[in-house]
């Protein structure tokens, strides 16, 4: 094990009396964590000055991250998974590696912000122990686990003041702004229809099955309690680790999770979904209680905003697609969505609007829409969306996709999901965070932490 590599145990506890005083703090509204800080809430550097980087889950998806954010500073690594972090710390050797994010933060007094790219069941606890103590994040997607912590994560970047953003590159991207300004434009009409499909999990990571019966020993490069985390303890399994966590629901969110969150994103920026009253399965494929099924098509139903009609959405995973005559002869993508309006429709052939002409949206038919002029833009072009994460930590920008925004996306996904695992139609009251008449779904709104690990 590396000298430079500092450890905590999984069990460290506060000393009774720091408890106590941290949580009257927090019933005030005050985090002890930023007083600490010095309050560093609402850090603006200097424009000229690099922001000072804790990343949380280098491995994987975090050193993808990393890529985008290499003009700052990188002062702290945080990873249960040496193996997995390896290529990061040879890279980056003289940066001070933990185990756990918990030790990075107490320790590391210089952080102006972090960046999580942990599987989604530590996404919350990470972020909101970050923003109080007055950081700046960045949460890859989707932003939570469960609504709770969606709700949770979305009030402690409202108190904190922190500039946050939750990894959906596509919202940064030209086309998904142009088609975004297209639509409020009124250039397909009044939207009443939506529909959004992704080919996960199919070849990407196994669902459908029950739990491994066997107990294989955990390697010595792995934390398996930290990485665990706030979820029901389990035995470890290479079937989980790294990346196969996805499919099993107490760790990942599936395929409306993964890419729901990506190929919605488009259409709900534009048409200001908010949060549907209503999900029902239309069809799935036979699941497990460990796993999301094979395949799904789940429908929810968005109420009207202000003078903007009520929107039908039918998501798609497991490769199951709209009717082919909404493509009007068009090759159908792996991943897209149709926003369906009076006027025409827009057809996104990606996970986002578009980043070149090449994989640019369509509007259709085609013939009808081949000299419409793009609308002047309302919102900033960004070079990228971790750069504008970046502008925004600095003062110099604000960041479109902000825990107030991801959490309300992704709080719609997950009612979808909630008539997935109870396999009933979910009515759902957004103001009391209920399905209603619905108890089964409770234990999935606000799942129970393992001690040590509540939010």
């Amino acid at each position: 094990m590396p000298s430079n590599l500092i450890m905590m145990n999984s069990n460290t506890k506060k000393p009774r009396r720091e408890f106590l005083r941290d949580g009257a703090l927090i019933t005030a509204g005050i985090s002890s964590a930023g007083i600490a800080a010095g309050c560093k809430t609402v850090v603006r550097s200097d424009p000229n000055r690099k922001l000072n980087l804790g990343i949380i889950g280098p491995g994987g998806r975090g050193a993808s991250n990393m890529e985008g954010l290499v003009s700052e500073n990188f002062v702290a690594f945080a990873d249960v998974d040496d193996q997995q972090a390896q290529p990061i710390y040879a890279k980056y050797p003289g940066i001070p590696r933990y185990r756990d994010f918990r030790e990075m933060l107490d320790r590391e007094k210089s952080l102006d912000a972090v960046v999580v790219s942990t599987p989604d069941h530590t996404h919350a606890i990470a972020s909101i122990d970050a923003m109080q103590r007055g950081l700046h994040v960045y949460c890859e997607k989707p932003l939570a686990h469960s609504i709770y912590e969606l709700r949770r994560m979305k009030d402690e970047a409202r108190k904190a003041g922190v500039v946050t953003q939750m990894g959906v590159q596509g919202h940064a991207m030209e086309g998904s702004r142009r088609a975004m300004e297209t639509i409020r434009s009124g250039a397909i009409g009044e939207v009443r229809e939506l529909h959004v499909w992704t080919d996960r999990p199919n070849g990407w990571w196994p669902q459908g099955e029950d739990r491994p019966s066997n107990a294989p020993a955990i390697p010595d490069t792995l934390d398996w309690d930290l990485w665990l985390g706030p979820a029901p303890h389990r035995p470890y399994h290479p079937i989980y680790v790294p990346f196969k966590w996805r499919g099993r629901w107490d760790f990942g969110t599936g395929a409306i999770g993964d890419m729901g969150v990506h190929n919605l994103d488009t259409a709900f920026w534009a048409l200001e979904l908010g949060i549907p009253n209503h999900a029902q399965v239309i069809d799935a494929d036979q699941g497990a209680a460990d796993c999301p099924p094979l395949w799904s098509i789940i429908q929810m139903n968005y109420p009207a905003r202000g003078n903007r009609s009520a929107v039908k959405l039918t998501f798609y995973d497991g490769k199951k697609l709209p009717p082919a005559d909404l493509f009007h002869g068009e090759e159908i993508p792996s991943n897209g969505s149709l926003i369906i309006g009076s006027k025409g429709t827009l057809f996104t052939r990606t996970w986002h609007g578009g980043e070149n002409e090449s994989d640019m949206f369509l509007l259709l038919p085609k013939k009808k829409f081949m000299h419409l002029q793009a609308p002047p833009p309302v919102v900033p072009r960004v070079r990228d969306h971790h750069f504008e994460w970046i502008q925004a930590c600095k003062g110099l920008t604000k960041t479109e996709a902000n825990f107030d925004y991801a959490a309300t996306l992704t709080e719609g996904l997950l009612v979808g999901q909630l008539a997935l695992r109870t396999g009933k139609s979910i009515e759902w009251d957004p103001k009391r965070m209920r399905a209603i008449n619905c108890p089964e779904a409770e234990p999935f709104i606000k799942p129970m932490f393992r001690k040590g690990w509540e939010i």
